[in-house]
């Protein structure tokens, strides 16, 4: 039997559960909902819906295969979080995940999802090769069309017409200086391009930057086998990982955020000498 929203009750006492209805606005959608951003991103943002902030549900939106939405949507976007330290393991289903949407099948509803009232931030985790850079560093167009550019076009387009607030465009990628580089690659696709989702972008986003930290390593057959055992019911899309976790944002965002820095993120003025201090 699959993790569920239907059967979370048969989880035993010691695994934590969302204690916050799921059923609620989704204001963040993220593309590239692989392991790291369930255990990082998600995670952050399903305490913020825990201690009782409303409209942050995200929308994963998979690029390049639909692995993850067969993982996740038949379990309600639930999926288990394995701590492992050298106390022990320590294991909470994480609730924050409303859907996970698929380009180049979904590509309506991602549209719709980026240009509802209800989104405030788009974010990414689509690693380097997802920013379609060219080996000079600029924006392969040939690449380009194949990813999220054309999706963030048509929505900001939307939102422009109808004259909604700025969005906070938001890499989470092991790039540095990411807000600056997505800024700069966003410039140059949108250059001669829709004047209105030109336009949108110019005026009402922001792209901070971000420094990510959390090992993450892939998931096993072993893994996901002996989570079945411990918890009596199978979950496809469980993540495991180190207790020790950081993310440092840039404090540029352009309308509402969740309060990720209430549950440990540190919201700072520059990011840089965070990545100076990592590296």
């Amino acid at each position: 039997m699959r993790l569920s929203q239907q059967t979370l009750d048969r989880l035993p006492g010691a695994v934590a559960c969302p204690n916050y209805d799921r059923d609620q606005a989704i204001g963040i959608v993220h593309f590239g909902l692989g392991a790291f951003t369930r255990a990082h991103q998600a995670w952050y943002t399903d305490r913020c819906l825990d201690v009782g902030e409303r409209g942050w549900m995200v929308s994963g939106v998979s690029l390049r295969s639909a692995g993850v939405a067969h993982q996740l949507n038949p379990q309600d976007g639930l999926y288990t979080l394995v701590e492992r330290s050298a106390e022990g393991e320590t294991r909470q289903v994480l609730g924050a995940v409303g859907e996970v949407l698929v380009a180049g099948t979904d590509d309506d509803a991602i549209i719709a999802r980026i240009a509802s009232p209800d989104c405030h931030i788009v974010s990414f985790t689509v690693t380097e090769k997802g920013y379609c850079r060219a080996p000079d560093g600029t924006l392969d167009r040939a690449l380009a069309e194949q990813g999220f550019y054309p999706l963030l076009e048509k929505a900001l387009a939307v939102r422009q017409t109808a004259d909604l607030p700025g969005l906070t465009l938001l890499s989470c990628d092991n790039l540095s200086g990411n807000g600056k580089v997505l800024r700069a690659l966003l410039t140059q696709w949108f250059a001669g391009r829709d004047s209105r989702a030109a336009d949108y972008f110019t005026n009402r986003c922001t792209t901070p930057s971000s420094m990510v930290d959390r090992i993450v390593p892939a998931t096993t057959d072993e893994d996901l086998a002996k989570l079945e055992q411990t918890m009596g019911l199978r979950d496809e899309g469980a993540v495991f990982t180190e207790a020790f976790s950081q993310w440092v944002i840039e404090d540029e965002f352009a309308d509402a955020r969740p309060q990720w820095d209430a549950q440990g993120a540190t919201i700072v003025a520059d990011v840089e000498p965070y990545e100076t201090a990592k590296l």
